[in-house]
């Protein structure tokens, strides 16, 4: 049995993931895969990722981390000593090889590798180390290596009602962060002082850590970023300010914008939130199951289409998230995917125009019958800090 962190999902669950895992292993010939520390191994065991850093953390022999994981037996973890001992804090997650400092990593690799028997074919997460795919290939001499990341992603599109409940909490920090920032934004602001509101609002409410980098910006008559020097400039009077955040909460993503106008908004601004919102609304009609996420995508972008400004929604409605912020489906015109009940991802149409001004939307909807339903609860409407 494999017992880690309190993710809020069960052992059953993980189990079950990886029973379904290995069946689609079987289906396409493959005798066992890798899986590095990332959200597929968090995925499929509960083995908690670390928080992402701007520079690189490692160990000696950090390349073997990770677990070989074949049909119809529990995963073997090959995992350094400071993995162990400072990640696992004595916690019993089933069979571990353990390489030490002084110990010969490839060998203990390679007998790990070898304890699953004759290899054919093999599938290799797709952020695994470099080293360890050529050890890997060197352990399995002869077997054919193939991507593994698109298999778990399979497993993934579609949430339990468990993973449901729990990526409706993460959307419930992000409109409790919307809701306690609002009101801050205004002439003479900064950026970064709006981003540090969030963050700070984001981690008092209970979230891990911000999904992706907080981002919040304007753009249009004026341009100042939370991630570039003009952040630390004072936005202006008529200023509309985006946000796009995101929460973790027990290993599930929220991704959320508003816009939020200082002071009195351009003439054009209510017409162009307006546009917007039936963008926003047309793709969550859409959602259905069945429908194609290109589909989705085309009914989202017609109302702004068809309002003359089609030039100005330069991204696409959104993409599939869960355990990572941006997973597979994207609902963007190149993807043919078609929807099933249960998946989950962003509608986040905006209005971007040159020298004018700029809106954006983002919440986290889930395909339905009937249309998609929204997890965030914070209003829609238009909000001006006159």
């Amino acid at each position: 049995m494999t017992v880690t962190t309190d993710t809020g999902i069960s052992e059953q669950e993980y189990a079950e993931r990886r029973t379904r895992l290995g069946e689609k292993l079987r289906e396409q010939g493959i005798d066992a895969i890798f899986v590095p520390p990332s959200s597929d191994l968090e995925y499929l065991t509960g083995l908690e990722r670390d928080i992402p850093s701007f520079g690189n953390v490692h160990y000696a022999h950090g390349w073997v981390t990770g677990a070989l994981i074949a049909p119809d037996r529990e995963p073997v973890y090959v995992l350094p000593r400071m993995f162990v001992t400072f990640h696992l804090w004595g916690r019993d997650i089933g069979e571990v090889v353990t390489v030490r400092e002084t110990d010969d990593g490839r060998a203990l690799f390679r007998k790990a590798v070898d304890s699953l028997g004759d290899l054919k074919r093999v599938a290799v997460g797709a952020r695994t180390w470099g080293e360890a795919v050529i050890e890997l290939g060197k352990a399995a001499e002869g077997a054919e290596l193939v991507n593994g990341s698109p298999i778990v992603n399979e497993l993934r599109r579609i949430k339990s009602e468990r993973e449901l409940e729990l990526m409706t909490h993460a959307a419930s920090i992000a409109d409790g962060t919307m809701a306690a920032t609002a009101g801050k934004v205004e002439p003479g602001v900064t950026m970064v002082d709006l981003q540090e509101e969030v963050e700070h609002q984001l981690r008092a409410l209970g979230s891990r850590v911000p999904s992706f980098p907080t981002h919040i910006f304007s753009y249009g008559q004026h341009r100042h970023d939370s991630q570039n020097a003009s952040g630390l400039e004072p936005i202006a009077e008529g200023e509309p300010v985006m946000f796009d955040f995101g929460a973790v909460w027990q290993g599930y993503c929220s991704d959320f914008g508003r816009t939020v106008v200082a002071g009195e908004p351009h003439p054009e601004y209510e017409r162009c939130y307006a546009i917007m919102l039936a963008a926003q609304e047309a793709g969550r009609a859409a959602a259905v199951p069945g429908a194609l996420a290109s589909e989705v995508n085309a009914a989202c972008r017609g109302p702004i289409e068809e309002a003359g400004l089609g030039e100005t929604f330069r991204h696409r409605m959104g993409h599939g998230i869960g355990v990572d912020v941006h997973e597979w489906p994207f609902i963007s015109e190149e993807d043919t995917t078609p929807l099933e009940a249960g998946m989950t991802f962003t509608d986040e149409p905006s209005i971007l125009w040159d020298d004018t001004l700029a809106v954006r939307i983002e919440d986290v909807v889930v395909c339905a019958e009937g249309g998609g339903r929204y997890l965030n609860e914070h209003p829609r409407t238009s909000v001006v800090n006159r």
